[in-house]
């Protein structure tokens, strides 16, 4: 995944709180086994209602518990392939929050008024390395967890972060080699 240091640009708003993994990427769109192709699905249901708009703008702000109901790696997918790049928002649910963090899509969590800021605003700047968002003239700060930080910005996934550890593992498998099979033996007493 790619190193996350400055998202900036101008913000799309679904002002809905609740709104949860099924409602990002229905059911029926999930046979798919790869990353990519989700976004044309993106909020499918609603995006056949008059008026909906949604542009890709790379920061999407939006309502409280963002990502709630099931635990479906295929919403952060999708809104990755849609085009965003942050999500701004109250609260998001746990495993949704996590699964945006371990494919470099960066949840960010202000208060309310915070939100409804950035939503006015339109633009906004999310500064991963000071932890701020610029927007309408103002800077608000966000917390994260130090660890999911440096995956972020250094842009490593799971995987990533464990060839961090490639001597440390190579030099484990090279202590239990041994010539011949491996054999247990079995004691009765």
């Amino acid at each position: 995944m790619d190193p996350i240091s400055v998202i900036e640009g101008r913000v799309a708003v679904l002002d809905r709180d609740d709104v949860d993994t099924d409602q990002i990427m229905p059911k029926q769109f999930l046979k798919r086994v790869e990353r990519s192709g989700f976004g044309e699905f993106l909020f499918f249901d609603w995006a056949q209602e008059d008026g909906w708009d949604l542009p890709p703008h790379p920061i999407l702000a939006a309502g409280r518990n963002f990502g709630c109901g099931s635990s479906r790696e295929h919403a952060p997918w999708g809104l990755e392939d849609y085009g965003f790049r942050a999500i701004v928002a109250p609260s998001f649910a746990d495993i949704f929050f996590s699964n945006c963090t371990k494919i470099g899509l960066l949840p960010v969590v202000l208060g309310e008024d915070e939100v409804k800021a950035v939503m006015a605003a339109g633009e906004a700047s999310i500064d991963l390395a000071a932890q701020t968002v610029s927007a309408g003239g103002r800077t608000f700060s966000f917390d994260i967890h130090p660890e999911t930080k440096h995956r972020l910005l250094n842009g490593l996934d799971d995987i990533g972060v464990t060839l961090q550890q490639d001597e440390a593992l190579h030099a484990y498998e090279r202590e239990r080699e041994r010539e011949g099979p491996v054999t247990t033996a079995l004691r009765v007493a």
